[in-house]
């Protein structure tokens, strides 16, 4: 009401009575985006209806009404965000709450001018959540002013959309589980918004987003916190979502997800990366593992810290952000696709085989997961000719209090974990950064393992003295046994 705003956790602004729409104050595009959607003027509608303070309606129609007129698409110099496809996405459904309750010509030509631009396919995004922004808001446009043409699209659309960004199994080809969750969210809004207006649902469309919910279940780690892969903030908790019985699920378009148990924060977690090229939210993060055990994350990324196109943005999309084997020298070849070449999936033992020649050779990566006792083993090779060395980037609540003879022991409190490494060199430990949020950051440790053409690296949580011996290729960790052909050929 009084003119002052507050966006993505930024510090508020006072936009005053006379907005600038050119505003930038805080150079973050998220922030841009969120002005020109308008939805803070809708909140306004919506306060409207439920108390029935007519100053608010005015408000928010004085609001509405000065952007109309100050962003004409006729216009040079207007904000590149006051007609980008997502901004006119969100910002038509907040118009069409306001015009429910004010007549007006200038509302009605701007709701017209908003359907023609989310009709034309030249500025839709099939497969993508703006694209699914814009289907929502196409169709509350269409079904206020009764435009058969208008819905029909919409909805066609939606159907056609779903198809491409869900697969059969259920998992976004976003390439980041956030969006999973996001997705989920709007195609229920959608729905609502099909069944509101009269229309028919398009066979198959529910059945399509209920499937995204094994998808974020199994990207959802015991403490209710999403694996941070791809664009996923790592405080993002999803809500409601079921879950099914089997406790490891593969996603055919690049996802291992295992854990010991459901429904026990203390159950063991770990995460694989594989599968097609990066594209729209997702990192270079291929045979990335992350690791969580005992109520705590022991291996994580870089995360998600924001969409703005800055040296850190760039960085924690690249294979250094990620638990990933480097070969040293080479030099990394975007978007190359991984291949896992095998699995053997068991009830308390699980192990994988992946490979790709991102680098110009052949990485190869086997992982073997165990629990009770947990444990995670990791294989990386290349051919002769060629060395690598394996990065891991540490929890920030885990200190290293012990490197010696190629085992690294870390803390948290009382607890201990260690971390084994063959050749037996001592690692490299570097200052790390991850961002557990929006915008946020944080100093962690950074372990590059001694190089060689084949890196071991073992992980014990709960111990900082296992007994550790190894035999004919084989591990045995305190009296359990992991055989040489359970690392190299599963």
């Amino acid at each position: 009401m009084a003119g002052r705003v507050g966006f993505v956790g930024l510090p508020v602004v006072d936009l005053g009575r006379d907005i600038d729409w050119r505003a930038d104050p805080h150079r973050n595009r998220s922030w841009m985006l969120n002005l020109h959607a308008l939805r803070w003027m809708g909140g306004l509608v919506v306060a409207y209806e439920k108390g029935g303070d007519r100053a608010l309606l005015e408000r928010a129609a004085e609001i509405a009404e000065d952007w109309v007129r100050k962003n004409s698409r006729r216009w040079a110099g207007v904000s590149a965000w006051a007609w980008a496809e997502h901004s006119v996405a969100l910002r038509a459904p907040a118009l069409v709450r306001l015009s429910a309750h004010v007549r007006s010509n200038w509302l009605s030509r701007s709701l017209i001018e908003h359907a023609r631009v989310l009709s034309d396919p030249a500025l839709y995004r099939p497969g993508h959540n703006h694209g699914l922004d814009q289907d929502i808001a196409l169709l509350a446009i269409g079904c206020r002013f009764r435009r058969r043409r208008w819905t029909e699209l919409a909805i066609s659309r939606m159907a056609a959309s779903a198809e491409l960004a869900i697969d059969d199994q259920g998992a976004l080809h976003e390439q980041a589980p956030r969006y999973g969750v996001y997705v989920h969210k709007r195609l229920g809004v959608g729905l609502d918004a099909i069944r509101g207006c009269g229309a028919v649902i398009p066979p198959g469309l529910e059945e399509r987003r209920r499937s995204l919910e094994t998808y974020v279940s199994h990207a959802t780690q015991p403490d209710g916190r999403l694996v941070p892969i791809g664009d996923s903030p790592a405080d993002t908790r999803p809500v409601g979502f079921r879950n099914e019985e089997a406790t490891v699920k593969i996603f055919d378009s690049g996802y291992v997800f295992g854990r010991t148990r459901w429904n026990d924060r203390r159950s063991a977690y770990y995460s694989i990366r594989f599968g097609p090229g990066r594209k729209l939210h997702g990192h270079e993060d291929h045979l990335g593992v992350t690791y969580h055990a005992h109520g705590r994350d022991i291996l994580v990324e870089a995360g998600f810290h924001s969409y703005e196109k800055d040296a850190y943005r760039e960085w924690t999309t690249s294979p250094e952000a990620h638990n990933v084997p480097v070969v040293v020298g080479g030099e990394f070849r975007p978007d190359t696709a991984t291949r896992l070449e095998h699995s053997d999936v068991r009830a308390t033992r699980q192990s994988f085989r992946l490979s790709d020649d991102a680098y110009g050779v052949v990485r190869t990566r086997s992982v073997l997961v165990n629990h009770g006792p947990d444990l995670m083993v990791v294989l990386d090779k290349v051919p002769e000719g060629a060395q690598l060395r394996s990065l891991w980037h540490l929890a920030p609540s885990l200190r290293v209090i012990s490197n010696r003879d190629g085992r690294l022991v870390l803390a948290d409190g009382d607890w201990r974990a260690t971390m084994v490494f063959l050749p037996a060199g001592e690692p490299e430990l570097r200052q790390g950064m991850v961002s557990p949020g929006y915008l946020r950051k944080v100093e962690t440790t950074t372990v590059l393992s001694p190089p060689g053409t084949r890196v071991l690296t073992l992980i014990v949580p709960g111990a900082d003295n296992p007994e550790i011996s190894f035999r004919d290729g084989g591990i045995t960790v305190g009296g359990v046994s992991f055989p040489a052909w359970q690392l190299t050929t599963a």
